[in-house]
Order: C-alpha cells, then structure tokens, then sequence
C-alpha cells in the first residue's frame, strides 16, 4: 500500500473553513468547495502547518481567529528554521513576487524544505498560478530542491481513478 500523501494547509484554507459566508459568489464558491474538501477528502493527506500559519491565523477579529485557531489546533507544526527563512527570501526575489508576498514564500519554502507532497491553498496570485509555479520548477530543479504539487481544495476534493 501506498504511503499517504503529506499536505502543506496554507492560512487561506483555514480562513475560507471559519469564515462567515460571502456575499461574493466566486469567494463563496470557494468557501463551499473548502468545506467539501475538509469534510471529504482531508482524510486522505498526512496535513501539517507551519508557525507562520499560526500567526496568520492568529490574526485580526478575536472570534474570527479563535474559529480559525480551532480548526488547525491539532495539526501538526513545522518549525520555521533558518534555511526556510532564507530560502523564502530568495523566492521573493527569484519568483519575481512582491514584498507583500513575504509569508506566501515562507509558506512555500515550508513545504519544499519538508518535501511535502502538496501545498493547498486558495492564493491563486503568489503560489497556485502556472506563471509561479514555473518559476519555481526552474529555481528548483538545478538545485535539487523539491517541488509541491500547488494545488486549491477543488484539485484535491476526489481521488482520480484508474482502470
């Protein structure tokens, strides 16, 4: 039998999971499709979260970070090391992504320097975008790094089947 798959729970999926239901339809597109994700398919991932999705999570409305906080209290944390941090700011600057991207790199060196096999998020600017997620392949591959799958909740919510 296979091993089960490793999961990096970026701070988007755990704000889309305790959040009140948008207004929006796209956003509240993806809220539902997130708690389809969680309560059918999370099963399937080995799922882990860094401090810095603690922080994130952490912040902002007392009620709404308390929810959040609750949702991810019994995952398992990988700590932030030095190589992370100063694989993130090579990111920053070799993906080409704003400074405001700071926590999406650390997100995403997290799960490389764990290899995990997938990082899930619903942050389709810095980290599920083709554009990113080539320029990673290339940082990442003359340098022996792994590369997560990065993927939001929809990629994940059945598994394929087979003949």
């Amino acid at each position: 039998m296979a091993e089960t798959p490793t999961l990096y729970l970026e701070s988007t999926i755990p704000s889309y999971l305790a959040a009140k239901p948008s207004r929006d339809l796209i956003v509240a597109s993806h809220q539902q499709i997130t708690h389809e994700w969680w309560s059918s398919s999370r099963s399937r991932f080995d799922m882990y979260i860094s401090e810095a999705v603690l922080d994130e999570a952490g912040r902002g409305d007392p009620d709404a970070a308390s929810r959040r906080l609750e949702i991810v209290k019994n995952l398992p944390v990988l700590a932030l090391t030095k190589e992370i941090e100063s694989l993130a700011l090579e990111y920053l600057d070799s993906l080409a992504l704003p400074g405001r991207a700071r926590l999406d790199v650390i997100h995403l060196a997290c799960a490389v320097i764990y290899e995990l096999d997938y990082l899930l998020t619903w942050n389709c600017a810095h980290l599920a975008n083709g554009v990113v997620i080539r320029r990673l392949q290339d940082f990442n591959s003359p340098r022996g790094l792994a590369i997560p799958v990065i993927v939001t909740p929809e990629e994940l919510l059945e598994e394929p089947i087979g003949d």
